[in-house]
């Protein structure tokens, strides 16, 4: 599903050149559920917005179920970022003034889904967080556990293929972050690919393999 191959990503700051990803190699299979970790600094949201179709490399090629991401079209990639991809947050994201229900259906909004599929698609994502009776609430109304609860039902309710979480438990206590964790491997259960960005050791080996990044330079390590 995701192929790099010698990828390259270079921010100049001021006189000085930053090299975020440094011809890296990787690779994920359809159905895996994988983790990049890496410490503050070490390219892995660079990485997570090349791989989510949200910033370009500067050489090296990214394959995208089996074409180079160069060959897609605008249009194409909208259409990835919107369908194929659910993006988490580790501050998730949500509108303040939206209830956690507006906030699930927003994007299938921007999708042009149907009235009546929409509620459809946000009850059943809900549903599956467990957020059914919280629906009606605004973010502010929500513990820090249940509004990533949400933007996980945002990112479910689109019926995407592959799930890219940066940081997801980043914000929330232990007891809370394995409830969530244990969302992911549900997911994962029933055929989704997971990619879950951290800096947590604790949390990367929970996936059943892990990449590591350090100074944009990108390795596989048992786990």
């Amino acid at each position: 599903m995701i192929i790099f191959n010698d990828v390259s990503k270079i921010y100049t700051i001021g006189d000085a050149e930053v090299k975020a990803l440094d011809h890296a190699n990787m690779h994920i299979r359809e159905g895996e559920f994988v983790s990049i970790i890496g410490p503050s600094g070490s390219g892995k949201s660079t990485l997570m917005n090349i791989i989510g179709c949200l910033d370009m490399a500067d050489s090296g090629q990214y394959f995208l179920d089996g074409q180079p991401i160069e060959e897609y079209t605008e249009t194409e990639l909208a259409k990835i970022r919107n369908r194929k991809i659910g993006f988490i947050f580790q501050n998730f994201n949500l509108i303040g003034n939206m209830t956690a229900q507006e906030n699930v259906e927003l994007p299938l909004i921007y999708q042009h889904v149907p009235k009546n599929i929409r509620r459809d698609l946000v009850d059943e994502a809900l549903e599956k967080v467990q957020l059914t009776g919280r629906k009606g609430h605004r973010p502010t109304e929500l513990s820090g556990g249940q509004q990533q609860r949400v933007a996980i039902a945002r990112a479910i309710a689109s019926k995407p293929s592959l799930f890219l979480a940066d940081e997801p438990t980043g914000n929330l206590d232990s007891r809370t972050g394995e409830e969530i964790m244990a969302l992911f491997h549900e997911l994962h259960e029933k055929g989704n690919t997971i990619v879950l960005i951290t800096h947590d050791e604790h949390v990367a080996k929970q996936a059943a393999r892990s990449i590591h990044i350090l100074d944009g330079h990108v390795e596989e390590v048992a786990v």
